[in-house]
């Protein structure tokens, strides 16, 4: 009740082929798979180099001490 089963996602997957056609289909599947692996490849280099600020911040080794303060907004009446 309610699920998929193997023979209409095999239906599904007759029609797209129908539609498209397997050049086409392998044009895109190819294009998806570059898009995956540019975006793993600039995750991971954007793992490898931590940004400037923070570089900075680790050789100075400079902390702040700070308090919150709630502030009050004016409330508005209609």
């Amino acid at each position: 009740m309610g699920g998929i089963s193997i023979w209409q996602l095999l239906i599904i997957l007759a029609i797209v082929i129908i539609l498209f056609g397997t050049k086409r289909l392998k044009g895109v599947g190819s294009d998806l798979g570059d898009a995956i692996k540019g975006f793993r490849k600039a995750v991971d280099t954007g793992e490898e180099k931590p940004t400037e600020s923070v570089q900075k911040s680790e050789t100075t080794g400079q902390t702040f001490d700070t308090t919150a303060q709630h502030i009050e907004e004016p409330s508005s009446k209609k």
